[in-house]
């Protein structure tokens, strides 16, 4: 089994920043893609940014330039860098990761419990 703890959430003012961690632990044999999503009351989870175990990108335009996903791959641990953020920000934050266990002979998608972001006008 595997696990995905994020920490870093809380409430911030407009133009403020903050740093989320996920950190997975378990029966990991290697990680694939991780990232983080996020879901606004009364709206659909929808994806913040993802990043490859080769380091490559991928940011929703609605965050593109303001964040910077980040990853150590010795920690089994993804961050995501948020700097002047915006009300329309405010959303639980969810970490994923895509994980081959070992004795595994496919990936896994695997998500955590979720963090909450504020952001205040």
């Amino acid at each position: 089994q595997v696990q995905l703890v994020e920490s870093g959430g809380g409430l911030v003012q407009a133009g403020g920043s903050l740093r989320l961690s996920c950190a997975a632990s378990g029966n990991i044999f290697s990680i694939n893609t991780m990232g983080w999503y996020r879901q606004a009351p009364g709206k659909q989870r929808e994806l913040v940014a993802v990043i490859t175990n080769g380091v490559g990108t991928n940011y929703a335009d609605s965050v593109k330039g303001r964040s910077t996903i980040s990853r150590d791959n010795a920690k089994n641990t993804v961050y995501l860098q948020m700097n002047s953020l915006k009300p329309e920000d405010t959303a639980v934050y969810y970490c994923y990761a895509d994980v081959l266990s070992i004795g595994s002979v496919r990936s896994y998608d695997y998500w955590g419990q979720g963090t909450q972001v504020t952001v205040s006008s």
